[in-house]
């Protein structure tokens, strides 16, 4: 898989025995502008003087309705004992309080089976169920699928890595002119490559982590980006495979268009407490979301908004600087912000270095980070690369006092341990 092709979705997650989900408006929101009943194919959505409703008996949880309201009153769903009724909806002056709903984790919220496999995989480092950390903003998704997608410009296209080396990663830049496509740092998109497979079919979607702020790759743009290294592995035989989707994507041009699924990601998502530490361990393009989050964190200390003692701390590797993405770039961002080891495994006349090396060279920061209730981790990269974390951490935690796997498990019940490899 290319950048950070796995990403959630799905109404397919199991319910509690006797519970369903439903699909609501709220009326204190809503704005009566019709939009939503005009595009439900299936007649769900009606509406008398008071409210615009969705009957419980005929909605089956499309999202063809989603994107095109103006104002997210459409975006409500609510895992109950018992459907509300049209009559009980009518009444609504705003929606009823919440009940207890099920811990979010992939598939809780979203529409996207296929998306939800790919994100499944992907979270399954973690050892259990992913949760969103607790202060995370609310995130869309969902919003465009297959069969009616968004339509992105290329706006960018850059390499990232030095020319040369066999590591060709791009920044792509893609632009939504006026239609609103929301992301939050750790969600990402689908897209789907032109052209059939060797059967016949048309291709599966891929997932790529959003490389920007939510605030778009340019502040106030509607536009975001990704990052994506072009796949170009030799065989046994001689001959040379080239990932379907990597290439497709490195090969666009600015100016050229392509559909765009999504978004995707409840779970992998940047706590908003600026009193938080946040450990990001990557490899690669791992390195995107990551991306994201250090430019969401660096533009609010240009903003003013204070640190109150929280920061990034980024364990990155690599084979050499000059195949490290965004290697110049980095050398830009505050210490204040981003406290950075980056790490080669190939550098001339220099023994091999990964990622969990240099977190057993840091033992006494770790673990003094690891004994905060506000200490998040993230892994992302290659499938692996958890086990090596983990090693490294099991270590740390002997010699200073903590047993990791119990501490592991703790915090991704909180919410504050995340991986997502592939």
């Amino acid at each position: 898989m290319d950048g950070m092709q796995q990403k959630e979705g799905g109404m397919t997650a199991p319910r509690a025995e006797g519970t369903t989900k439903q699909h609501l408006i709220d009326p204190e929101i809503c704005i009566r502008c019709n939009t939503c009943e005009a595009t439900c194919p299936i007649g769900a959505i009606t509406h008398d003087e008071n409210n615009y409703v969705v009957d419980p008996g005929t909605c089956n949880a499309c999202g063809d309705c989603i994107s095109p309201c103006p104002t997210g009153a459409i975006d409500n769903w609510f895992v109950v004992p018992a459907a509300f009724s049209l009559e009980e909806q009518f009444s609504w002056q705003e929606l009823p309080p919440r009940p207890p709903q099920p811990a979010a984790g992939d598939a809780s919220d979203a529409l996207d089976a296929e998306a939800a496999a790919l994100l499944e995989e992907a979270h399954r480092g973690a050892g259990g169920k992913a949760r969103a950390p607790s202060t995370a903003a609310k995130p869309k998704v969902n919003l465009f699928n297959r069969a009616s997608p968004a339509t992105a410009k290329v706006t960018g296209n850059i390499r990232v890595t030095k020319s040369g080396t066999s590591s060709d990663v791009h920044h792509i830049i893609l632009d939504f002119g006026a239609v609103p496509f929301p992301v939050l740092e750790g969600q990402s998109i689908g897209v789907v490559p032109p052209g059939a497979d060797a059967n016949g079919r048309p291709h599966a979607m891929r997932l790529y982590s959003v490389a920007s702020a939510r605030d778009g790759e340019k502040p106030g743009a509607n536009n975001l980006a990704l990052t994506v290294k072009r796949v170009a592995e030799p065989r046994s035989d001689g001959s040379v495979f080239h990932g379907v989707a990597s290439n497709w994507l490195c090969d666009l041009k600015v100016g050229d268009t392509l559909g765009v699924i999504g978004p995707f990601g409840t779970t992998f998502l940047l706590p908003e407490e600026p009193e938080a530490d946040v450990i990001m361990i990557c490899t690669g393009t791992g390195s995107a979301p990551f991306r994201a989050f250090t430019e969401r964190r660096r533009r609010l200390a240009q903003g003013g908004t204070a640190s109150a003692g929280g920061k990034l701390h980024l364990y990155f590797g690599a084979r050499t600087p000059e195949e490290l993405p965004y290697f110049g770039p980095l050398q830009k961002v505050p210490p204040a912000v981003l406290a950075q080891e980056l790490v080669f495994s190939r550098l001339p006349d220099r023994p091999k270095e990964y990622v969990q090396d240099r977190m057993r060279a840091r033992p006494a920061e770790l673990a003094a980070l690891l004994a905060k209730p506000r200490t998040h981790i993230y892994v992302c990269g290659l499938r692996g690369l958890e086990a090596g974390v983990d090693a490294a951490l099991e270590e740390i935690g002997a010699a200073h006092g903590f047993d990791w796997p119990s501490l592991r498990a703790e915090m991704r019940e909180q919410g504050r341990f995340h991986v997502e490899t592939y």
